[in-house]
């Protein structure tokens, strides 16, 4: 598969989903001359949207991180994150009561819109007599909590009490530096499901329930496009690129985050997963 400039590609589309991580920024901060792109985006009236697994916090704090870097056209509307498909279940599914998290005091923003009562796992007493007013734990963000202290504290709350399991970013690794990856919330999830034999529920990419959401999201002003006219664009093949696969929209997969460009090929030769295009950055 031929490297193709990310220009070639994204005259094609109307709308375009970008990942966040890996894709318009990294360990650094923005991956650099990506302001270009949305300048050139601008001038060809071809829409964007942020299509992230990032819960840790809500929309709007989400877009005031890109404001920061001078990104200042990027706002609350832009987002479409996995913490806000998490607050829609939570709204329906569990109205009432008290939600455990795992994650920053920041993420709890997605419980606490739906008038739901929070507390961190951090704050629990295994042995309080009223854990069995816990009605759900939430995992949002792999900060904000001990990894050996709060993860046994949570696997063993959940051995001694039926409670669903909502994990609101799937990511099981994201990208630190040029080489290197950390674990992701994701994977924490994967361990946790293992040990206490329960099925959790997930959202965010690839499951298509979040790019159903996103693409009702971009209708939401009237305009009506069709899914020939989007393009994901993402950094890993098992969520940005086999997620917008699966729904139906074209897929351009980028080597600045978690897939190394000397390995690129190899991992879409060995996982069948295949994106429509292949490009270096999404810098136009």
């Amino acid at each position: 598969m031929d490297i193709i400039p990310f220009r070639e590609v994204v005259d094609n589309y109307k709308v375009v989903f970008f990942d966040a991580f890996g894709v318009l920024k990294n360990y650094k901060g923005l991956i650099p001359g990506i302001e270009k792109t949305f300048d050139y985006l601008k001038e060809k009236d071809i829409e964007f949207y942020i299509l992230t697994n990032d819960a840790s916090r809500s929309p709007e704090e989400l877009a005031q991180s890109y404001i920061d870097k001078g990104l200042d056209f990027i706002n609350a509307d832009k987002i479409i994150s996995s913490g806000m498909l998490a607050r829609e279940y939570l709204k329906y599914k569990v109205n009432h009561g008290t939600v455990a998290y795992l994650g920053t005091e920041a993420s709890a923003h997605y419980v606490e819109t739906v008038g739901l009562k929070t507390i961190s796992i951090k704050d629990i007493d295994l042995d309080d007599e009223n854990n069995h007013l816990i009605n759900a734990l939430v995992m949002l963000d792999d900060e904000g909590f001990d990894w050996k202290d709060d993860i046994n504290k949570a696997i063993n709350l959940l051995r001694r009490f039926n409670m669903p399991v909502i994990v609101a970013n799937t990511d099981s690794a994201y990208p630190v530096s040029k080489e290197e990856v950390a674990i992701a919330v994701g994977s924490l999830a994967d361990m946790m499901e293992f040990v206490v034999r329960k099925t959790f529920i997930r959202f965010g990419k690839p499951d298509a329930q979040m790019f159903n959401f996103a693409f009702q999201h971009v209708h939401k002003n009237g305009t009506v496009y069709d899914k020939s006219e989007i393009l994901m664009v993402g950094d890993s093949l098992n969520t940005d690129i086999i997620g917008g696969n699966k729904f139906g929209i074209d897929t351009a997969l980028v080597l600045t985050g978690n897939t190394l460009p000397k390995n690129a090929l190899i991992q879409i030769e060995s996982s069948g997963i295949i994106p429509n295009y292949m490009c270096e950055s999404a810098v136009v």
